[in-house]
C-alpha cells in the first residue's frame, strides 16, 4: 500500500510504502519509485491510500504507453519477417550504374540501368521432419513430426499477433507516425 506524502504547502514530497516501511523520492532513477508506476499500472487505485496523486497517475501512464509502444515496436518487427513455412522471393530492382547513352531514337542522354537483387530468396522449410530417438537397449525409432522451427516461427507470430491487437489505437498511432 502506498501513501502519499505532502510537505507543508500541500505538494507532493515523497511516498511512503507500507510493503518496506520506507519513504520514496519521487525520482525516476529510484527502483523504488518505478515499483510504485508499475503497481499503478497492475492495480490502479486499489495499491493507493486514498486518490493516487494526479503527477503519479501521469507518470505511471506515461510509462504504460511507452512499455506499450515498446513491445508494439518489436511485435510489428517480427510480424514483417518472413515466414520459415512460406520462404522468401527474391527481389530485383533496376538502379542506375552511373553511366549514360545516348538514345538515337530520343535524341536524349539515358541512365544506363542494371537489375541488381536487393532481397535473396529464401526457400520455405519443410513442413516435416523425421527425428530419431533411442532408449538404452532398444532400437532406434524413427517419426515424421512438424518441424520444430516452423512451430516456433508461428508460435512467435501469433504472440506478436496478440500484442499488435491488444495494443491500444493512440499508441499504434503515435508509433506509426515516427515511421
Amino acid at each position: 500500500m502506498y501513501i502519499p506524502q505532502n510537505f507543508l504547502d500541500g505538494t507532493l514530497g515523497s511516498v511512503w510504502c507500507n510493503t518496506n516501511n520506507i519513504a520514496i523520492p519521487l525520482d525516476p532513477a529510484n527502483r523504488h519509485y518505478q515499483e510504485c508506476l508499475d503497481a499503478i499500472v497492475l492495480e490502479g487505485a486499489d495499491c493507493f491510500d486514498g486518490d493516487i496523486p494526479a503527477e503519479l497517475q501521469t507518470a505511471s501512464d506515461a510509462k504504460l504507453f511507452n512499455t506499450q509502444a515498446t513491445d508494439y515496436r518489436i511485435a510489428t518487427a517480427r510480424i514483417a519477417q518472413y515466414i520459415l513455412s512460406v520462404g522468401r522471393e527474391e527481389v530485383v530492382e533496376s538502379q542506375s550504374t552511373g553511366e549514360q547513352v545516348y538514345n538515337e531514337e530520343t535524341f536524349e542522354m539515358e541512365d544506363v540501368m542494371a537489375d541488381v537483387v536487393v532481397v535473396t530468396a529464401i526457400e520455405p522449410l519443410e513442413a516435416t521432419v523425421e527425428v530419431t530417438t533411442q532408449e538404452i537397449g532398444e532400437d532406434p525409432v524413427t517419426e515424421t513430426v512438424a518441424n520444430p522451427l516452423i512451430v516456433a516461427d508461428d508460435a512467435e507470430r501469433a504472440e506478436a499477433q496478440a500484442v499488435i491487437d491488444a495494443t491500444p489505437t493512440p499508441v499504434k498511432e503515435h508509433v506509426d507516425a515516427e515511421e
